[in-house]
């Protein structure tokens, strides 16, 4: 879940907060109306750093959990107990993730507190009010000077001492709320732009000189102070939440372990998969694991053969599932995957495969690379990797899950959590490896690179978000510790701390894993669930957090004050 993509209602709210009383046997009106007040909302309060916007929304989390604790919880049934939990715990991360919110913009107020006018003339397109468009052009004519004054007040050749110069991270979120800006001026622009008498001629060259103060003043953040000049050996930025921030969303996505926990859990896996690397370097004839894993890198598809590789994989492993009866795959989700390719620019965020439905995306050497570029994507794509990325993606990993998520429990697609997503994925990789799907030795270093990398993510995203990792340290730790490439670690930090992931995805796939691996150990065997039904059955829950489906699977009834503490272990 990520409560900084979410948003709030309309007039609506008005009609929600008096609606009929719930069912006691279901959820699923309730968390629909909820949505529905959420998509209304978004369409009009949407300006980039408004914190009118941000109050507004935060009174509508206030007014939903009044709400659900005006149920009568007592007489819900187990699956609307577990959705009242999934909607309360929504509801409290995105009061959290506002009042993130509120304090980062609180950070930036000293650079950009002057765009307060032009947030609240963005923020208003509404037919009750009238626009004066000849104060609306002097709004932004005035911004236009209070950005060039801003840019002088920060220039380093002569810095103005009452205005402390920003880091590299303020200064990029700086650029990107300059940007968001940007793009909601357009879109207000083109509201009244030849429907609204004189708007034009009073608006049209002030809002042609802000769009280019805006564009100016972002390259000077990003060049200037962040020092992004677009090279190849660019600072890569991120924005570490800190430790309280990570406490409170493992909370939202009903994790009982803290984050030094999560890191010993990942340290001891780690551990292991360097002790099956040595012996399946041993098994290969090299002298360690380093030299092991240099090999099977060099066996990879010549040009134009990667794709056939990924579907002579996915075959093999569909045929592996059915065989051993693991788990129910539909005609229909056999049948409506495919493989596409990852443009050459696309590889510098993702080096490697990835899921996009209904394809595989596989990465692989392009003919317009340099020749080193061309070999590290080869390389970093070989037929070993492919034999654990492919299931990973595709059958029974993230095709299969994509296929039932639109098919069962759809009313709980709101509450989607990578813990599930890429845990489900990440729990199929160690489950094959248990079953000896990969059985020459040089599937297993394939099998275990992965593995090794899954607690790498682990390690290097929760110690940069702990302000305990540089940027450049997590690329020398996929290097050195984990085997990557150098332009395939540096493609994957950049990533990890961009701001299209939340700060917890990384680790969501080896805890997501291993909360599935352990839950398989505590409900199959003799006289219980057999593998094939375990997993039908965590696909119909729908894709919430592991610790719900556990609940379900077990038939528990939750009380209100329930709160997680499942302290899965490793197995």
């Amino acid at each position: 879940m990520n409560a900084m993509k979410r948003s709030v209602l309309s007039v609506g709210v008005v009609l929600s907060m008096t609606a009929a009383p719930l069912k006691a046997d279901g959820l699923d009106s309730l968390i629909t109306e909820y949505q529905a007040d959420q998509t209304d909302l978004i369409t009009i309060r949407d300006v980039p750093g408004s914190l009118s916007d941000l109050k507004r929304k935060d009174e509508l989390f206030g007014q939903w959990l009044k709400r659900l604790d005006d149920l009568e919880f007592d007489a819900l049934l187990p699956a609307a107990r577990i959705d009242w939990h999934l909607l309360h715990t929504h509801l409290v991360e995105a009061r959290q993730s506002s009042t993130l919110q509120t304090i980062r913009l609180a950070e930036m107020d000293p650079l950009v507190g002057f765009l307060h006018p032009l947030q609240e003339l963005l923020g208003d397109r509404s037919a009750k009010h009238d626009l004066d468009p000849e104060k609306a052009a002097g709004v932004l004519a005035q911004v236009v000077e209070d950005l060039k004054a801003l840019r002088k007040k920060l220039d380093p050749k002569h810095p103005d001492p009452a205005l402390a110069k920003p880091g590299p991270v303020l200064a990029v979120r700086t650029a990107q709320l300059l940007e968001r800006l940007g793009a909601k001026l357009d879109q207000w622009y083109g509201f009244y732009d030849g429907f609204e008498p004189e708007f034009g001629w009073w608006m049209s060259q002030p809002q042609g000189a802000l769009k280019k103060e805006i564009a100016t003043t972002v390259e000077f953040f990003r060049k200037d102070l962040a020092g992004l000049k677009g090279e190849p050996d660019d600072p890569l930025i991120g924005d570490p939440i800190g430790k309280q921030a990570l406490s409170d969303q493992l909370a939202a996505e009903m994790i009982a372990l803290s984050a030094d926990e999560l890191l010993a859990t990942a340290d001891k896996e780690f551990a292991w998969c360097e002790g099956e690397m040595d012996k399946a370097a041993k098994a290969m004839g090299c002298r360690d694991r380093h030299e092991a894993l240099a090999k099977v890198k060099s066996q990879h598809a010549a040009p134009g053969g990667q794709a056939a590789v990924v579907q002579a994989e996915a075959e093999k492993v569909i045929r592996f599932l059915k065989d051993k009866d693991l788990v129910t795959i539909p005609k229909l989700a056999e049948e409506t995957w495919g493989v596409s390719m990852v443009g050459v620019a696309q590889q510098k965020t993702l080096p490697y495969a990835a899921y996009s439905r209904p394809d595989i995306r596989v990465a692989y050497a392009n003919e317009s690379m340099p020749h080193e570029d061309k070999l590290m994507s080869m390389r970093g794509n070989n037929a070993a990797f492919l034999h654990t990325v492919t299931p990973h993606e595709l059958i029974p990993g993230h095709h299969l899950q994509g296929f039932m998520a639109s098919r069962y429990s759809t009313q709980r697609q709101m509450f989607n959590t990578p813990f599930l997503a890429e845990g489900w994925a990440l729990h199929w990789e160690m489950l094959l490896w248990d079953l000896g799907y990969s059985a020459t030795p040089e599937e297993k270093v394939g099998a275990l690179f992965w593995r090794m990398h899954r607690c790498a993510r682990v390690i290097i995203s929760l110690k940069f978000h702990l302000g305990e990792m540089t940027p450049e340290e997590m690329i020398t730790f996929l290097v050195e510790r984990v085997g990557h490439e150098q332009a395939g670690a540096t493609s994957e930090v950049r990533r990890y701390i961009g701001d299209d992931y939340g700060p917890l995805y990384q680790a969501a796939y080896m805890t997501g894993g291993l909360q599935l691996r352990s839950l398989l150990h505590e409900l199959t065997g003799p006289g219980k669930l057999s593998l094939r039904e375990f997993h039908d059955r965590v696909l119909h829950e729908g894709p919430i957090p592991i610790e719900m489906i556990r609940v379900a699977l077990k038939g528990e009834k939750l009380p209100k004050d329930w709160k997680p503490m499942w302290k899965f272990g490793n197995q």
